[in-house]
């Protein structure tokens, strides 16, 4: 899968990093307009190169979602948080009450991203690697498996700390390699595996459900988070998905999907389970 590999360092001070985003700048800023080969959204960056990276495949604990800044379980949410910048090379990290950071060990840590595109916030969508990178700064590599275990990305997998969450950009290849330690983290109960509880079901008695006990993947949490802001019973949340139209394709079957209520079941009006486990879903890029 050909990449293109950028250069330079996370420094994330001043940022509120979570499990699957952190800061890093482009040892040459100009670089970010590589991002894609010029065409669609352009990496959002500062005149220095600083960029917020958006981790490919992976889906961590929300800290800090939507303007009410809701969060999910902080054991995890932080334990996901805490692991990225420790494997970066961060080995103190001071933050102030709001969870933003004032101050780390050391200011900056060597590190290089690979990478396809953009979201829709501009964010670079990256695989993201510490210290020498595996080629030259500003050109395309070709990213196998082997490449992909140098990265935090495939390493969160393995902690079982993330979910697995596939976009059609990743190439087949890199998603299997994925799906494998995924499976591997959930079936040694590593991290937040044996607390999730996304296809046995979630029991939904208010937000405080979402935010203190229920484990489960980002994704339909945020659905959830949207839905209960209209004060409308649960019976109605497959409609409410309806309305959002996520675009999906499921893998087991090659089912494609508008709307993430083709997998999402809600019993007895409490509680909300998808019937298909995370890996098996390959949503389109947005």
């Amino acid at each position: 899968m050909p990449m293109l590999l950028i250069k330079g360092f996370y420094d994330i001070k001043g940022s509120q990093p979570d499990g699957d985003t952190v800061h890093f700048t482009a040892e040459d800023p100009a670089e970010w307009s590589l991002v894609g080969g010029g065409l669609g959204r352009a990496v959002e960056h500062s005149v220095t190169g600083r960029a917020k990276l958006r981790l490919d495949a992976i889906d961590a604990l929300e800290t800090h979602y939507g303007a009410n800044r809701v969060h999910q379980p902080l054991q995890f949410a932080h334990a996901a948080r805490d692991e990225l910048l420790g494997w970066l090379g961060f080995t103190d990290v001071q933050r102030g009450p709001d969870e933003g950071v004032t101050a780390t060990t050391p200011d900056t840590v060597p590190g290089f991203v690979l990478t396809r595109g953009t979201d829709v916030h501009g964010r670079c969508i990256a695989l993201a690697g510490r210290g020498t990178p595996p080629g030259t700064s500003g050109l395309e590599i070709d990213v196998d498996a082997a490449v992909l275990r140098t990265t935090v990305n495939h390493h969160l997998l393995t902690t079982g700390l993330v979910y697995p969450t596939f976009y059609r950009s990743l190439f087949t290849s890199l998603r299997a390699e994925m799906t494998t330690v995924a499976k591997e983290a959930r079936d040694a109960g590593r991290g937040l595996w044996p607390s999730d509880v996304t296809t046995t079901g979630a029991k939904i008695t208010g937000l405080a459900s979402l935010t203190d006990d229920v484990v489960l993947l980002p994704k339909l949490f945020r659905r959830l988070v949207d839905y209960l802001q209209l004060t409308m019973p649960l019976t109605c949340f497959p409609a409410f998905l309806a309305g959002v139209g996520d675009h999906f394709s499921i893998l087991a079957t090659g089912e494609r999907c508008l709307g993430l209520q083709r997998v999402v079941e809600t019993t007895n009006g409490q509680t909300v389970g998808m019937t298909h486990p995370p890996e098996d879903l390959l949503f389109e890029d947005a």
